[in-house]
């Protein structure tokens, strides 16, 4: 795969979704879970979400069961988690994995496109973020303890 928009994945209700869908929008992909310390910041990217998706940002989330499993349940559970405790509006989609020999080919490509801290490619725990601009090109990799309303700036100048 060359491009962002050349990958698909299922959502939580089990559809095909192709990422050329949001072609010409500013992405925000993050791997998630809810039973995690920093599941809180459902509300930062959330609020994420709803204050810029009319200027063409896209939140995208994909749960993760591989860190500790804090991502224990099924697609109806995180959809229901989601939606009743941080009342979840963006795209959520089937539970992943992130690293290892079943890494999601779109996270295999986020990893080479942008790596971590000390040039790692592997990503190290829930809410590591992937931010992406309208051509389509990996413009930052942020790591969990980096908070939704931190990237404000970097989204508006993309925006």
């Amino acid at each position: 795969m060359t491009s962002i928009y050349d990958f698909t994945a299922k959502t939580l209700d089990g559809k095909d979704v192709s990422l050329g869908d949001w072609q010409g929008k500013v992405l925000l992909i993050v791997n998630t879970a809810s039973k995690c310390g920093f599941t809180y910041q459902y509300e930062g990217l959330e609020k994420l979400h709803r204050d810029y998706a009319a200027r063409g940002l896209v939140v995208l989330g994909f749960p993760c069961n591989q860190f500790r499993q804090q991502e224990p349940g099924d697609a109806a559970e995180i959809a229901n988690f989601c939606s009743l405790t941080y009342d979840v509006s963006f795209p959520m989609f089937a539970k992943i994995d992130v690293n290892g020999d079943g890494t999601h080919p779109l996270y295999q490509w986020l990893k080479t496109q942008k790596r971590g801290f000390l040039g790692t490619s592997g990503i190290k725990w829930n809410f590591t973020k992937f931010l992406v601009d309208r051509s389509g090109k990996v413009v930052g990799r942020f790591s969990p303890t980096t908070k939704p309303e931190a990237l404000t700036g970097t989204i508006e100048k993309l925006l």
